[in-house]
């Protein structure tokens, strides 16, 4: 199978790059020449810039649509990132991004690095905050309800 870059993957295109289940939002790419350090492997700077890029599709995408009035601030309180298993220069690669558990005015988001196998996951924790950044912003129900239902995510 054909690998797409930099468009949504299905579920089925995901089982067949061997991930072990299908996420709300995949995308593939491959890993460039500039991403490499010293040693020739991928930098651990650009493992952050994947999750970055596909957190920010995942929240543009699929919450800020829920959100009416001013738009809130979404932003990332904190993350743990578990390298798995290093990578290498021209290695395509899907990252993944779902929902786990959400709070008022909070997520956590787990996303997945594969390449033919698990290489690095993170989880972090996102928070709405108002405009202005003075308070924090409540997650509207209707959003709750789409990471219940599309993520399988959990109330904290």
């Amino acid at each position: 199978m054909q690998l797409r870059y930099h468009t949504p993957l299905s579920a089925q295109e995901q089982l067949a790059q061997g991930l072990t289940a299908p996420q709300p939002l995949a995308l593939a790419d491959r890993v460039r020449f500039a991403e490499l350090d010293i040693l020739n492997h991928v930098n651990n700077k650009a493992y952050v810039e994947w999750f970055e890029t596909l957190r920010v599709a995942y929240v543009n995408s699929f919450c800020r649509p829920f959100f009416d009035g001013p738009e809130p601030r979404i932003v990332i309180r904190n993350a743990n990132l578990h390298y798995v298993r290093e990578m290498v220069q021209d290695e395509d690669y899907i990252v993944t991004a779902r929902v786990t558990g959400f709070r008022q005015s909070s997520f956590t988001m787990e996303q997945q690095l594969w390449s033919g196998d698990l290489r690095a996951r993170l989880e972090a924790v996102m928070v709405a905050m108002m405009p202005d950044g003075s308070g924090k912003y409540p997650l509207p129900a209707r959003l709750t309800r789409q990471f219940i239902d599309r993520d399988g995510a959990q109330p904290a």
